[in-house]
């Protein structure tokens, strides 16, 4: 008896080549619908599913396949007699292979004005019943779903046959083949129903590339990106030039990018170890470039650093003058590129940022579990604040406060930074306690704390803060308050002449 193989692909790929190619090999094609049609326009014999089930496609092609003569194919053990004898009482003949893959629903999901109906209509049935029936029989069926995998599968058939490690290989890309389109639904239905945080939480990402290491040498890493995200994110950058990008490189990009998001002016930020070590805005890029250069020319070396507008020939003279891993823009302009290009290594990516957060939930993986929280898109305006001392700040010092306050969300806590005209002079990260954080940032700032603010990601516990910063002539500082010993850094300010506006929000950034 001839081996049989079905087909039906959405993915038409080489499909017409790999199915003449069973042909050559002794198969029977039994194949549906679009893609029927493709093997029989290429001249390849192939059967209607309906000529083997005697029933016929109904309810616009809904069902076609959901039939025992092709399930019973595909999950009957060649090795089990009652199998094999109940197949011959039902007139059952065995399928060999399935070469299935599924209705576009991610690529529906990203056409511009799609509509529900389509949407629905694009979850695909028939397709994962049939992949996961061959997948479960995979010791007797062999199961494709990628056309990656057809000249390896075709070599090993024309050697006589694909082993029980390569048949198990296949079964498990099946699954998470079904698994990752599953998800993607339910994804979608959760959007539609506003479930933040269902009984199960199933999330699915694919592959973007092997990293060659993790953290350190001595961890392995890969990058994968979330398949249904529409907006501009890091997986979407157009690298222009140098080597690939590292673990730690993604996450201090990443990171660059969240914090520019904050700024609508044209703006630069320098990143290290994720946290920021120089923010600039002004009315220019290079303005602002300089700006986050000059918070902290020492840590900026080996850093990130991200703009939202193109550079141009002058940033790009100032940027080339640094040693920088990664450099993030909207655009380059070709003169730019011709000078940041000189320098071999360093990673130039193209992206368009926005603040749009496509995905709403932040993951973080602990032992035996994963915490799933919403992200901090928390924002303050002016007219949130509320002042806390005699002073009321300036003009001038609520624009840095607010400026401030954007920097300190995205600092490792406890945070402490320091601004003056639209820049950051002093940034403390990631202490154990608060005071240490303002230390880092005073002794950071020098003379420039001097008329400075100061903003901080979550409440003074106690008033020593505060008199560190008096010291270091701080004139205005932002926080959230809710100490209940937030009378005793009033006091302080008060005593100083000090300006304190509460935001009634706190930044833990852990």
């Amino acid at each position: 008896m001839k081996k049989r193989a079905l087909i039906s692909v959405s993915d038409k790929e080489n499909i017409t080549e790999f199915a003449s190619s069973l042909v050559e090999l002794g198969y029977e094609v039994i194949s549906t619908g679009g893609t029927l049609s493709a093997l029989l326009d290429a001249g390849i014999d192939a059967k209607a599913v309906d000529e083997i089930t005697g029933f016929p496609e109904i309810m616009d092609g809904r069902v076609k396949t959901l039939h025992p003569l092709v399930h019973g194919g595909l999950l009957g053990k060649r090795s089990n007699e009652d199998h094999r004898k109940q197949m011959e009482e039902n007139n059952i003949s065995p399928i060999d292979m399935v070469v299935v893959n599924l209705y576009p629903f991610k690529q529906t999901l990203e056409k511009t004005g799609v509509s529900k109906e389509e949407i629905i209509e694009n979850i695909d049935i028939g397709g994962p019943t049939m992949l996961r029936s061959a997948a479960k029989n995979f010791e007797d069926v062999t199961v494709v779903v990628d056309p990656a995998d057809y000249d390896g599968i075709l070599a090993g058939l024309s050697e006589g046959n694909l082993d029980f490690k390569k048949r198990q290989q296949l079964a498990g890309k099946v699954f998470r083949h079904t698994a990752n389109y599953d998800a993607m639904i339910s994804q979608y239905f959760m959007t539609e129903t506003k479930e933040e945080y269902p009984e199960t939480y199933t999330v699915t990402y694919e592959k973007v590339q092997d990293l060659r290491y993790g953290e350190n040498p001595h961890q392995q890493a890969a990058f994968y990106k979330n398949p249904i995200q529409s907006s501009e994110s890091l997986a979407t950058a157009k690298q222009l030039h140098g080597k690939e990008l590292s673990y730690n490189n993604i996450q201090d990009a990443n990171a660059a990018l969240e914090i520019l998001s904050e700024y609508h002016d044209p703006a630069a930020v320098a990143v290290k170890h994720m946290n920021p070590c120089g923010i600039g805005v002004s009315d220019n890029i290079h303005e602002a470039f300089v700006r986050a250069f000059d918070a902290d020319p020492i840590s900026i070396f080996g850093g990130i650093v991200a703009v939202n507008r193109e550079v141009d020939p002058e940033t790009a003279e100032k940027l080339s003058q640094i040693f920088l891993e990664i450099v993030i823009a909207p655009s380059f302009t070709a003169q730019a590129l011709e000078i940041l290009t000189k320098k071999k290594n360093i990673r130039l990516l193209e992206l368009e940022q926005n603040d749009d957060k496509a995905v709403n939930h932040k993951l973080t993986t602990v032992n035996g579990g994963v915490l799933i929280q919403s992200y901090d898109n928390g924002k303050v305006v002016e007219d949130e604040l509320t002042i806390s001392t005699k002073r009321k700040p300036t003009e001038k010092e609520l624009a840095d406060l607010l400026f401030a306050w954007k920097a300190v969300k995205h600092v490792k806590s406890n945070a402490i930074v320091l601004a003056k005209d639209s820049q950051t002079i002093g940034v403390g990260a990631g202490q154990m306690n608060r005071i240490g954080a303002a230390n880092i940032a005073i002794e950071q700032a020098g003379e420039k704390s001097k008329d400075g603010v100061m903003a901080s990601d979550a409440f003074f516990p106690m008033p020593d803060t505060v008199e560190a910063a008096a010291e270091a002539g701080v004139t205005a500082i932002i926080q959230p308050g809710g100490s209940k010993r937030d009378q005793d850094s009033i006091d302080v300010c008060d005593a100083h002449g000090i300006a304190m506006v509460y935001t009634g929000m706190r930044h833990f950034k852990h």
